[in-house]
């Protein structure tokens, strides 16, 4: 198992915080907490383990208020959690299991079972990562894809609504790249869509700031608390990082060199926009961008 695995071990007892870090440390870097509230607070401002290893009861916040927490976080409610108790009844296991605990193991425990059961259970949460990972992401520019767009535009739009905040949105398309494929092939139509990816993923630099392959040769940036004239400096920002890439475009009408056409829409906090409607402005402006002679950079209307 990968050495860099981290296992977060919460017990109000320190003997066993300390018989468990013993036989596991050799293979895992070893996190822990003396009881729930201190887990919640190191799991807000800590790097997220991979797996908990956590005793039911504990003084103050008891095991299943943990996991009821942690199930309620969209950043900690995939960790996969081991309960380890001395509660053996079947109501007790099965209500861990109901609470999202992926095994439940009863105390005093064999050093060897809770080996196995962690080595598995880290085993399976890679595999499911992958699938999940390839289920989100462009295989070809390995940036996110047009599922993860969707579900990421509907997450912000919500957050907008909630906080009264700004969202703004680019859509972006390689200028006749049809006639670059024709003219340079398939294999260099291939390299030049993961050179346009990596140009515009190192153009934003904010955590929220999100960048996907929309389809084809088009691009989606979303950009969470960004009115309209940030938007568009961003908008000129990716037009000049894919126009410093300098790949060569014979067969362009606008430009010797590979650009790109871009759409831009805001959603003001006092409108109750839906995804498919901020997408629509987005898309209306590009289409402007295109009339207008393409490689440039056009804004909705509001």
């Amino acid at each position: 198992m990968d050495e860099f695995n981290r296992i977060l071990i919460v017990d109000d007892e320190r003997q066993n915080i300390k018989i468990l870090t013993e036989f596991l440390r050799d293979d895992y870097k070893i996190m822990a907490a003396k009881d729930g509230e201190t887990a919640i607070t190191a799991l807000t401002k800590s790097t997220l383990p991979d797996l908990i290893l956590l005793d039911i009861m504990m003084p103050g916040i008891n095991g299943y208020e943990v996991i009821k927490q942690l199930k309620s976080n969209e950043r900690t409610r995939e960790i996969p959690v081991i309960f380890i108790t001395a509660l053996d009844a079947t109501d007790d296991e099965s209500l861990g299991f109901e609470m999202g605990a992926v095994d439940y193991i009863t105390k005093p425990f064999k050093p060897v079972i809770v080996k196995a059961r962690v080595k598995t259970h880290l085993q399976l949460k890679q595999k499911t990562d992958l699938l999940d990972r390839l289920a989100s992401f462009d295989g070809l520019t390995q940036i996110p894809n047009r599922r993860n767009f969707d579900m990421v535009l509907e997450k912000e739009i919500g957050k907008t609504l909630r906080n009264d905040s700004l969202l703004s949105l680019l859509l972006m398309d390689i200028d006749h790249f049809k006639k670059f494929n024709d003219n340079y092939g398939h294999i260099e139509g291939d390299a030049c869509l993961k050179k346009v990816a990596l140009a515009l993923k190192e153009v934003i630099s904010r955590p929220g700031d999100f960048v996907a392959r929309y389809g084809g040769e088009e691009f989606a940036m979303i950009l969470p608390e960004t009115d309209l004239k940030g938007a568009i400096h961003i908008a000129r920002q990716a037009q000049q990082s894919v126009q410093l890439l300098c790949i060569p475009h014979a067969t362009s009408k606008v430009s010797e060199y590979l650009s790109i056409s871009i759409g831009v829409a805001t959603k003001l906090s006092s409108k109750k926009d839906n995804p498919i409607e901020l997408i629509q402005k987005a898309d209306t402006a590009l289409y402007q961008a295109k009339a207008n002679g393409r490689n440039c950079v056009v804004s909705a209307s509001q």
